[in-house]
């Protein structure tokens, strides 16, 4: 059913209401690149005013889809017609409580610009997705984002004490508490962090902050093998040491972000792995020497630390800009973040190079491998027909190879449209269906994100 125009501008205001055709088309996308444009977006102030959009949905039968950034890589929030509500107006650090260590934020807040807040109290909030200079926290807690971090700190579940949200019948419901220990009733803030937008809208998050740590050491180990390079990554694991990051960019990305940026990449290596470690400044020294022995022991070829944190930001530069760099090496790609058990990822990446071999494609690997967490990009050319239905293919395969290693087909990128066909061979039949029951009773109506996570059948869409 089309939107009713003006009840909407009465709730969020003319100048917070846009339903032109250009103004939706920006709008109409996510960093899937999939697009879907939507009949209206709204910007609420409050609570109170998402209240209203989602009483209001439930009224006159239309859909609505949260939106915070729009840099979700599997289409979570994207739109199918109806009101996209966009959470960028609440962007507010209400609160930074310093001696209990938490923080109340709303959830148009940018991740990055939170992290500096905390620095200045001496706090840490340390999940940090590669998106964290633009992604916001709302998004971040919808998707549970990871990042590089999570090998020694976790992820956004983990730094979640509670929520304020909306629920997709209107009402404002308070879940978590501000104790580190709380256990009165089901708990509702693990179900929703992860749920992508599909059972409320978040307007104030609780989250958890730790001390900063005291000092950083970053080093980088180039290999002459991309399996040496995983060898030495268990082997780091193995000796008990935990650094705050293992990165590892397989040859294909440094040769992509070499061209890209010009910054002295060991490109000749088949594989380089970028590793911090972080603490007491006492006991920094001796971990960065330990960790770059089991490096050489594994046969790295060559070893350096960053000296200066100008080195250090080059290098991270380096991490962050793959995504782009790699449109260099094919127009099209697909982005997969495969994650297996740890001592699981040598057979990841002989499985991979396998499949590359099999459909004749370019498959660059790279992400946080010290959590097993390996972003699988299958590149083709979008003009080749062929290419397209090879890398599709790739990708179901991919999936199937990851589940008998017992990992999972999504780390931290989420279900959205994107991986929705494949979420029962994960999670199994029953799985999904209590899923779905979950999704029934809390939306009724299927007004919140339909068509997301889960692929629901008809009898579900008809309510």
């Amino acid at each position: 059913m089309s939107l009713p125009f003006s009840l909407i501008e009465a709730i969020v205001g003319r100048e917070n209401f846009l339903k032109s055709p250009e103004e939706l088309h920006c709008y109409s996308f996510d960093a899937s690149r999939m697009r879907s444009v939507p009949e209206g977006v709204a910007f609420p102030a409050d609570a109170a005013q998402i209240s209203a959009l989602v009483k209001l949905a439930n009224t006159h039968r239309f859909a609505v889809y949260p939106r915070g950034a729009a840099s979700g890589m599997v289409g979570a929030c994207l739109p199918r017609g109806g009101l996209t509500i966009v959470t960028n107006r609440l962007n507010r650090i209400v609160e930074i409580d310093g001696d209990n260590m938490t923080a109340t934020v709303e959830p148009g807040v940018i991740t990055g610009e939170f992290q500096k807040a905390v620095a200045q109290y001496g706090l840490f909030y340390p999940p940090d997705p590669a998106s964290l200079a633009f992604s916001t926290l709302g998004g971040n807690v919808a998707m549970c984002s990871g990042g590089p971090r999570a090998v020694k700190y976790g992820v956004t579940r983990d730094y979640l004490l509670g929520l304020e949200m909306v629920l997709p019948t209107g009402e404002i419901i308070r879940t978590g508490t501000r104790t580190m220990k709380g256990v009165v009733g089901y708990d509702m803030t693990r179900l929703m962090v992860g749920s992508e937008g599909t059972l409320g809208i978040f307007t104030s998050i609780l989250v958890r902050l730790i001390p900063a740590p005291q000092s950083v050491r970053t080093l980088t180990a180039a290999f002459p093998t991309l399996e040496s390079s995983v060898e030495a990554i268990c082997a780091i694991l193995k000796a008990r040491i935990i650094p705050s990051t293992i990165e590892l960019m397989d040859q294909a990305t440094l040769c992509a972000v070499e061209n890209h940026l010009h910054i002295g990449l060991p490109v000749e290596a088949e594989a380089m792995v970028l590793l911090e470690v972080d603490g007491p400044e006492i006991v920094l020294e001796g971990e960065a020497a330990r960790v770059e022995e089991v490096c050489r022991a594994a046969g790295a070829t060559r070893t350096e630390a960053a000296r200066s944190e100008e080195e250090r930001s080059r290098l991270w530069q380096a991490r962050r800009s793959i995504s782009p760099a790699l449109g260099r090496i094919r127009p099209g790609k697909l982005n997969e973040d495969v994650t297996v058990p740890r001592t699981r990822i040598p057979e990841l990446v002989r499985s991979i190079r396998t499949l590359a071999k099999k459909h004749d494609l370019t498959i660059v690997c790279f992400g946080h491998a010290g959590d097993g967490n390996i972003h699988t990009n299958i590149m083709f050319d979008t003009q080749d027909e062929g290419e397209r239905r090879r890398a599709a293919k790739a990708v179901e395969e991919l999936f199937g190879i990851v589940l008998a290693l017992q990992g999972t087909i999504s780390g931290e990128h989420g279900v959205g449209i994107a991986k929705s066909p494949f979420i029962e061979q994960e999670v199994g039949k029953e799985g999904l269906e209590a899923m779905r029951r979950i999704k029934k009773a809390l939306d009724p109506l299927n007004i919140m994100n339909p068509g997301k996570m889960f692929v629901p059948d008809r009898t579900f869409l008809d309510g």
